[in-house]
């Protein structure tokens, strides 16, 4: 059976950092996503061929969804780049995770007298570090956004302030909810990616023809909904942020 590591496997070094087959991964569908961007930004028209069309709905789609949590069509279009970026990231990441021949070629090392595949690319999100560094982006960029919008004290007066003992220790713990939030992004995202690559793994191996398509198309699923979710929850943490607090 293949070996099932929780850690990403390290390919090569660079300056004596190690560069991991997820952190590639991730450079892949950086420059993906950047040539994406690249065409559709040229081949914007007045009369819109079918990319362009679907390119639009997706985004109308995506509006609607966030207009119905701001409340707001002028907020929506305000922070629509940010939580479709996220959004389109991590869908893309966790696709191509389950892409043929992702996790199945790379080379053999020897450990512990056996020789064990180590391969070139694997799912960004099946690596703790990538969902961490992920939260830790979201929620940083919510709290920047929230300044930007209400000021910096009336932001800070969330989580600290001398009113009197409830509010103090209700602001305290909005900032130990903040840490939560951190913890939550990453380890959902990490969890049900990781195990969606587990789970198709010992289907392949138990039985690998045509077994393992509908836990394929399930995972293709997870992957859309566990993008969405993520986006979705940015998008409400933004919301709160960039409100008044009462």
């Amino acid at each position: 059976m293949p070996r099932i590591e929780i850690a990403a496997e390290k390919l090569f070094e660079v300056l004596g950092l190690p560069v991991t087959n997820t952190l590639v991964m991730g450079w892949i569908v950086t420059v993906i996503l950047t040539a994406l961007g690249f065409l559709i930004f040229r081949k914007i028209a007045v009369l819109p061929a079918t990319p362009q069309n679907i390119f639009e709905v997706f985004v109308e789609s995506f509006l609607g969804l966030m207009e119905g949590v701001f409340g707001s069509r002028e907020k929506a279009e305000k922070y629509l780049p940010f939580v479709a970026t996220i959004f389109i990231f991590i869908l893309l990441s966790n696709w191509l995770g389950i892409f043929p021949g992702i996790g199945s070629v790379g080379f053999f090392e020897e450990k512990d007298g056996a020789k064990l595949l180590v391969p070139f690319f694997r799912s960004p999100a099946s690596d703790l570090n990538f969902t961490l560094a992920l939260a830790l982006i979201a929620v940083f960029s919510v709290n920047i956004l929230g300044v930007a919008a209400i000021g910096f004290f009336k932001h800070l007066s969330r989580f600290f302030t001398f009113k009197g003992p409830i509010d103090f220790f209700v602001g305290i713990l909005e900032f130990i909810s903040e840490i939560a939030k951190m913890v939550s992004f990453s380890f959902r995202l990490f969890g049900n990616v990781f195990a969606g690559e587990v789970l198709l793994i010992i289907t392949a191996f138990l039985a690998p023809v045509l077994v393992p398509v509908p836990f394929l198309m399930l995972e293709i699923f997870v992957g859309f909904i566990q993008a969405l979710v993520f986006a979705m929850l940015t998008t409400v943490f933004i919301g709160i942020a960039v409100s008044e607090h009462h």
